[in-house]
């Protein structure tokens, strides 16, 4: 059983939203994902980290929920900034229930088993997008609440971090993020978010413990990046 991980599939199967415009990888791109998750076997895990659907609604989102069912492996996903069809983690299992998708779960204030690790996370934000009434720092605060609670619900495993937003990116540094990243000793934060030249500017690497990883679609050529652990 191997991990896996990439985000940001932003999947309109149901819609009229071509991803060419942002540039030619991102052509067929849908035809890319399905020869990238074939090296996936049924019993192989994948984190998906966010903005999985430019849909609007839950049930305008259906033909993209089971493009991802028919994937090999099972899928574990959490939100991102573009997933507007998200109203509540509930709402959507039984959504899932509802259409008989069967391999994708939740990360919503929880965390999962995967051996002898706990698979953590939630959207995180960007606080730099600051609008002056303090509402992103609301939100900020929000996701770092849900951060610590996915991390505390893991008990003494080791744990692994997949965000939607990345917690570093040039001069900006999300510190409520990183101190929960240090305080539990997370041995990996895996996001995604950030797309074309930015993936250049992208930090990967080591820093205060915690390896960080980029794994947007485009910046993994749409091909699932396996998570070698010791």
């Amino acid at each position: 059983m191997a991990l896996y991980a990439i985000g940001d599939l932003h999947l309109a199967l149901g819609g009229d939203k071509p991803m060419n415009v942002f540039g030619e990888l991102w052509e067929n791109h849908t035809e890319k994902l399905k020869r990238g998750f074939a090296k996936l076997n049924s019993g192989d895990v994948c984190v998906l980290c966010g903005d999985l659907s430019w849909s609007m609604g839950l049930e305008d989102a259906l033909e993209d929920f089971l493009f991802i069912d028919s994937l090999p492996g099972r899928k574990i996903i959490l939100k991102g900034n573009h997933d507007y069809w998200w109203s509540t983690a509930s709402k959507a299992r039984r959504f899932f229930d509802a259409h008989g998708i069967t391999t994708i779960e939740i990360l919503n204030n929880n965390s999962f088993v995967y051996g002898d690790y706990a698979l953590c996370g939630t959207r995180g934000w960007f606080y730099e997008e600051e609008t002056g009434d303090g509402h992103d720092r609301k939100i900020m605060l929000r996701e770092v609440g849900r951060l610590r609670t996915s991390l505390e619900s893991a008990g003494d495993r080791e744990k692994l971090v997949f965000l939607h937003y990345p917690p570093l990116y040039l001069r900006y540094r999300c510190e409520e993020i990183l101190a929960l990243l240090r305080e539990h000793r997370v041995r990996l934060c895996c996001y995604g978010h950030i797309h074309g030249k930015g993936c250049r500017a992208s930090f990967n690497g080591w820093q205060g413990g915690t390896e960080f990883r980029l794994v947007s679609a485009d910046h993994l050529g749409f091909e699932p990046m396996e998570i070698e652990l010791p």
